[in-house]
């Protein structure tokens, strides 16, 4: 029987050849910011009934529309402005694609469209054993909308150019796109595998003038050092 991890990885390779890790939430984490969020939504709920109360038949209708917002429309706004729910938040979580990338307005609306069915039978017991199971730890809504619950990693700095790399300005003229394009490459490079780092400094012609190999990618990154202002 193949073992289940409660936190696991799951590595994405992404075009430019890097690869990513992202690390899976187990149902623990998950957990505790669904109650942070439930606790939010309460209270919310405990404020407006005492105030809009005073204003009869009009306040009950505000109130079953502010309840239909925080029940349905308050975890899709956050994951796709935030990638996660205030309670998420918290605790350093976020929901993205199973390829790393953030929520659409129609993932999330899918994915939360279905909590109703992880509820059953009762307490989320259906969404718990999704999560125990799957090989990503996906409830069911995440299984129909292809999301992955992962700990939101601090944002790594910019990788440092190589020692002994010297800057060297371009023999032609650069567009403002081109120049970012290769201030990109000359970040990234470090991060990919050096075969991907050869091919795509091969694609730069004539900017390094029809050289191959490591020449042109040594070359294509003297250039993107010169750009970044390097001496």
């Amino acid at each position: 029987m193949e073992k289940i991890l409660l936190d696991t990885a799951l590595r994405v390779d992404t075009p430019e050849g890097c690869q990513i890790e992202l690390r899976l939430a187990g149902p623990v984490a998950r957990a505790r910011a669904w109650l942070l969020d439930l606790l939010i939504r309460f209270a919310v709920f405990f404020l407006a009934a005492l105030i809009l109360g005073w204003f009869g038949k009009i306040g009950g209708g505000i109130f079953l529309i502010l309840w239909f917002a925080l029940e349905w429309l308050y975890p899709v706004v956050f994951e796709v402005l935030w990638q996660a729910t205030p309670g998420k938040r918290v605790f350093k979580l976020a929901v993205v694609h199973e390829d790393g990338r953030p929520l659409s307005w129609s993932t999330s609306f899918i994915r939360n469209t279905l909590r109703f069915m992880d509820f059953f039978p009762f307490f989320y017991g259906i969404g718990l054993a999704s999560i125990l199971l799957t090989r990503h730890g996906q409830r069911l809504g995440d299984l129909a909308a292809g999301t992955v619950v992962v700990y939101r990693e601090p944002r790594p700095a910019p990788a440092p150019m190589a020692q002994g790399i010297r800057a060297e300005a371009p023999a032609i003229f650069l567009t403002a796109d081109e120049q970012r394009a290769v201030i990109e490459y000359g970040l990234r490079a470090p991060l990919m595998n050096e075969e991907r780092a050869i091919e795509l400094a091969e694609c730069a012609q004539p900017l390094c003038q029809h050289m191959e190999g490591s020449t042109a990618r040594d070359k294509l990154l003297r250039i993107g050092h010169y750009l970044r202002g390097g001496a």
